[in-house]
């Protein structure tokens, strides 16, 4: 038994938990993160970071098989999908580690144990030793979110998997079915499709990548099928009937359901968040359908106790929870913190060909009645996508045809997650189209397209 006091107790270790641990202890406050599992949390150990180790083989794979195209000779082309596994997990291992060091560098005192909150200023943590009592005036809760699961589709870990079994396959999938198509879904369906699995996506809305802008999904889903995905959109998978090695799905689609056989099944149906035995419904903490409920600057109404990430609900990104990590830290420490913008944070994924968004959609746009005027580029008009043998994509802008607001952009292609980052900037500091047009774009490079989009909006597109 033990009794400490600290100014913060962050309750989970992930990108929001660990960061908002650092940020707090960098001002100058007490700080102690409590994780029970894995420094880092999901984003670093099962998601975000193993994904792109493996999806970065992929893309590797891809191109060994495209060497005749750039002049280059490859034979016996082939993979190990343990090796890659590793190699994932090994990178994982590597940054899980450093985790662990920038919170001892900032002194920050981390627990491996299970908490709950026995009051507004109070939380008791179970973990090898036995039972720990801390107090704080702030707590922040950092809990994140695990995997969704609908009846009858529950994971196995053998025929049906979920992300993270699908990180740790036991096997190479034959004939792949994946039900939904945001980004985890979607990123292991271009990860198994590009090593050769014969993969499906059904999707229940009426396009893939559904947050997206239409054409960005529109295009995206061209580019699948032209890889050999099948896509099932307004589609349900009703049922799974399981067998050795053989799941037969039953899928609705406009209203006849027909059955059809895979190996293995991946289940990436969205995620709740981690609210459960942390003691919130004894504290007055309100829940709605798995997410604590919070304002702009994440109070949750419970004076002193913050929800941050995954855990307070969309967007699901591991970037809103950091940067929301750091905001509540500045605001527990006496400063005054802008509110983080959803409208504000990019949305990447990293398929074959990468999706990129910030901002409004079109439709978006048009649904709150804002007069828009709408840019776009193609991959194929810019030398440096050529020269890559990359010259499939588009960038897509919207402004307010009234103020030259830069309402949203929205992209895919090859490394469009890289390039949003330069539309985020400009949502932040409020840039308007003349701006953008005003700005000198390096040559040759894919970020020209951004230039040239904004241009197209405005009727002065060169390359187009």
């Amino acid at each position: 038994m033990s009794d400490q006091t600290f100014d913060v107790i962050v309750i989970g270790a992930g990108p929001g938990g660990y960061v908002a641990a650092i940020r707090g202890a960098q001002l100058g406050l007490k700080v102690a993160v409590i994780e029970r599992e894995h420094m880092g949390g999901i984003c670093l150990n099962w998601g975000c970071i193993p994904t792109k180790a493996m999806l970065r083989s992929a893309e590797v794979f891809h191109l060994m098989h495209r060497a005749k195209e750039f002049g280059l000779s490859a034979t016996g082309i082939d993979y190990d999908l343990d090796a890659v596994v590793k190699r994932s997990r090994a990178v994982s291992k590597q940054l899980n580690s450093g985790v662990g060091h920038l919170l001892k560098k900032n002194k920050v005192k981390a627990i491996m144990g299970e908490a709950t909150m026995t009051g507004k200023s109070s939380v008791s943590v179970k973990t090898d030793k036995g039972t720990e009592t801390l107090s704080a005036k702030n707590i922040i809760l950092a809990t994140g979110a695990r995997a969704r699961e609908l009846p009858g589709l529950e994971a196995d870990g053998d025929l049906v998997w979920t992300y993270k079994h699908a990180l740790m396959p036991p096997r190479m999938p034959k004939k792949l079915l994946v039900i939904g198509s945001g980004a985890i879904g979607i990123e292991f369906a271009s990860f198994y499709n590009t090593l050769g699995a014969e993969t499906t996506v059904v999707e229940v809305m009426d396009r893939i990548l559904p947050v997206e802008d239409i054409e960005i999904s529109t295009f995206a889903k061209k580019s699948f099928e032209k890889q050999g995905m099948k896509i099932m959109e307004k589609s349900m998978v009703k049922q799974l009937d399981r067998a050795k090695g053989k799941v037969t799905a039953h899928i609705e689609t406009g209203g006849k359901v027909a059955k059809h056989d895979f190996d293995t099944v991946i289940s990436a149906v969205g995620i709740t968040g981690n609210v459960e035995n942390l003691g919130l419904e004894a504290l007055g903490v309100k829940v709605d359908r798995g997410h604590v409920v919070t304002d702009h600057f994440c109070r949750t109404g419970v004076d002193g106790v913050y929800a941050i990430g995954d855990i307070a609900g969309a967007p699901w990104l591991a970037h809103k929870a950091s940067h929301e990590g750091v905001m509540v830290a500045e605001l527990i420490a006496g400063g005054a913190p802008h509110p983080v913008l959803a409208e504000s944070i990019a949305g990447c994924t990293y398929c074959h060909p990468q999706v990129a968004s910030v901002g409004l959609t079109e439709a978006k746009a048009k649904e709150q009645g804002i007069e828009v005027k709408v840019g776009r580029f193609p991959f194929i008009g810019n030398g440096k996508a050529i020269a890559l043998g990359e010259a499939e994509g588009m960038i897509k802008t919207i402004f307010d045809a009234k103020t030259g607001e830069l309402l949203g952009a929205h992209m895919v292609g090859a490394e469009v997650t890289e390039l949003i980052q330069g539309y985020v900037v400009g949502k932040q500091l409020e840039t308007t189209e003349e701006d953008l047009m005003q700005t000198v774009f390096p040559h040759p490079t894919l970020s020209e397209m951004m230039h040239e989009s904004v241009l197209d909006a405005y009727g002065q597109v060169i390359h187009m």
